[in-house]
């Protein structure tokens, strides 16, 4: 590597993080204001750029046309993000943070498949910007024309932002709202005209940015959830809320990137290492750093406590008798199950799916719910649990029960060590920290060839003989998902659990009268880890094989759907929404092509009317009929 070649990687990292701070820079402003962990963000990126493809080809290529079409791709994307503020996030400000995560989410469903309706499966190429189409010499190398406009436009636009945030007196009422948003509205601010237009002007920056990337990338329907992802890490890394931090958040992790990219292969010690790999993972690595050493981020500051006075949460109570029946009844059913097999050849296979997912999900729901942990990585657990599971099975030679045990095992450690990390951090910062863990993982199964067979897996991970049989093998899943289901719920009976929900309500107190709080969270992620490493190993033997999908992103968010539907304070929660989500992603998927949409609408649907979630609602209903009998 000449210093030349390192020279102009680094000004193309500049290109790149103008890009991603665009993108970034408005979810900062959302996150900030309105507190909502805007899944959809990615979405609006994604439509500034189909959006731009149809003006231009519409309005022509020349210079005038392409910009133009760039700046009215931007305002469309703001006046959807406006109606979708007004008539969908509007309703739920007041439900739980994360519960306004599956609304969102519920709109990349919809966003993603409206796409596809309009523009198609097929990447669309647009033109090069008029003028702009060749390159420059530097040192030797070339460098497009086009890469060095966007390096100019990235502070152009932090100079605007800083000029409204600072010298406007709208810019000011949104800066006291990211500080402290209560205060903010017992001041007398509107904040439903502040949320509004903060949404709004932060999708314009996301589909500015998408409009942007149309003469460097196709337009293509896997750009909403793999801008999210960067997106997210930025505005971590930078301290939610602050732009000028996005700024140097987006600079800094795009020179890393930059850089890994030039140094390529280097020898440290005898031992050769590809940093170009690293490309995949290192903002998730450089976040994991960040957190740890700052946990605000670079320019944040810590939340001011919350002062809204929410209705205090009801203790968890033991089930009753009408509980234990009908649970005794639900297992009855499910033990007969098999015997419909004959005229339902596919409900053993659909049922072992579901009591996977309730599995996974009543795990997360453990740390989330009575731990008070938000993870967004959690399928870190579940691949670690399958992975073992496989390689015990095709690489040790063990038999199919040793790789059940040494799974979960296996998951339990990885969540030891990811949880003496997290546990320092709370909120939203513990749960990306989670999401930069599990990326982190998921780079290096997809990555380690020789070990987990890279992006393409592992197979021939079959049953024992005796678990073979479809009937079989969901006896066996029955069984575990069970036991998993009970003894997670025996442990938040038990003092463990009593110390973990203390902790959640009240740390102050906790921590006053001897309870070591950072101690029992932790302990409370290897608990969650363990099982839902089961989760895993027993994904791997239902499927034969298994590819680094199964670790992903989209993982983690389907079990925060399932926790989040079913409902995050009732114990019920996640075994109601593991069954819902599953079984209405499996029924709708085999109905239409556009089943994601369909299913973001009744998931929509689900959130307005039950803002609790499903098992919540019906909770609270029987709650109220018990008050009212007593009075």
């Amino acid at each position: 590597m000449t210093l030349s070649s390192l020279i102009v990687q680094l000004i193309n990292g500049l290109a790149d993080a103008s890009a991603m701070f665009l993108v970034a820079a408005g979810l900062s402003l959302i996150f900030g204001v309105t507190r909502i962990v805007n899944f959809a963000h990615g979405s609006f990126y994604m439509l500034g750029i189909f959006v731009a493809y149809t003006l231009v080809s519409l309005i022509g290529a020349s210079g005038f046309g392409f910009w133009s079409a760039v700046l009215l791709s931007a305002c469309a994307v703001a006046l959807l993000g406006a109606v979708v503020e007004i008539v969908i996030l509007r309703r739920i400000y007041r439900a739980p943070e994360l519960f306004q995560l599956l609304a969102t989410f519920a709109l990349v469903l919809v966003l993603k498949d409206a796409a596809l309706y309009l523009w198609g499966p097929e990447d669309l190429f647009g033109p090069r910007a008029p003028g702009l189409a060749g390159s420059v010499e530097l040192l030797g190398r070339r460098l497009p024309q086009y890469d060095l406009v966007l390096i100019v436009i990235g502070p152009v636009v932090l100079g605007l932002l800083w000029l409204l945030l600072n010298r406007t007196r709208w810019g000011t009422l949104i800066r006291a709202a990211t500080q402290d948003r209560e205060m903010a509205g017992a001041l007398g601010i509107n904040q439903s005209r502040l949320f509004t237009g903060v949404f709004t002007l932060g999708c314009f920056l996301a589909g500015l940015g998408g409009a942007l990337q149309g003469p460097r990338m196709p337009a293509n329907l896997a750009l909403d959830l793999e801008t999210i992802g960067n997106a997210f890490v930025v505005v971590v890394v930078g301290g939610m809320g602050s732009v000028s931090g996005a700024f140097l958040a987006a600079l800094l992790i795009a020179e890393i990137k930059a850089l890994c990219v030039a140094l390529g292969q280097v020898s440290i010690g005898g031992i050769d290492i590809s940093l170009s790999k690293l490309t995949l993972v290192v903002e998730f690595l450089v976040m994991a750093v960040i957190l740890v050493v700052r946990p605000w981020g670079l320019l944040g500051k810590p939340q001011a406590v919350s002062r809204s006075g929410g209705v205090a949460e009801a203790p968890l109570r033991p089930a009753g008798s009408l509980q234990r029946k009908l649970a005794l009844a639900g297992l009855l059913l499910l033990l007969a199950a098999p015997l419909l097999s004959g005229s339902f050849p596919y409900l053993t296979v659909l049922l072992v799916e579901i009591l996977i997912a309730v599995l996974f999900a009543a795990s997360l729901h453990f740390m989330m719910g009575p731990g008070g942990m938000h993870s967004f990585g959690h399928a870190a657990y579940f691949g670690l649990g399958a992975y073992a599971a496989a390689l015990v099975l095709t690489g040790l030679h063990l038999p199919m029960e040793a790789a059940l045990v040494v799974g979960p095992l296996v998951a339990a450690a990885g969540a030891l060590l990811f949880g003496w990390f997290c546990v320092r951090l709370s909120g939203v910062y513990l749960a990306m920290l989670t999401l930069a863990f599990a990326q982190i993982v998921w780079a290096i199964i997809f990555q380690w060839d020789e070990v987990t067979g890279g992006s393409n897996g592992l197979i021939g991970i079959w049953p024992s003989e005796w678990a073979a049989s479809p009937t079989a093998f969901y006896y066996l899943a029955l069984a575990f998902s069970v036991a998993g289901v009970l003894l997670l719920r025996r442990v938040l009976f038990s003092p463990f659990g009593y110390t973990m929900r203390a902790g959640r309500d009240s740390p102050l107190r906790a921590e006053a009268i001897g309870i070591d709080v950072k101690r029992v969270q932790w302990m409370a992620f290897v608990v969650a880890g363990l099982f839902c490493g089961m989760a895993g190993a027993l994904f791997a033997f239902s499927k034969g094989s298994i590819s680094p999908e199964a670790i992903s992103i989209g993982r983690s968010v389907d079990g925060l759907v399932m926790v989040m539907l079913g409902g995050l304070q009732t114990l019920l929660g996640p075994v109601v929404g593991a069954v819902a989500f599953t079984w209405l992603q499996d029924v709708i998927a085999r109905e239409t092509d556009y089943w994601r949409a369909l299913l973001g609408i009744v998931m929509l649907a689900l959130v307005l009317l039950f803002p609790d979630g499903i098992a919540g609602f019906f909770e609270r209903i029987t709650a109220r009929r018990r008050e009212g009998d007593a009075a």
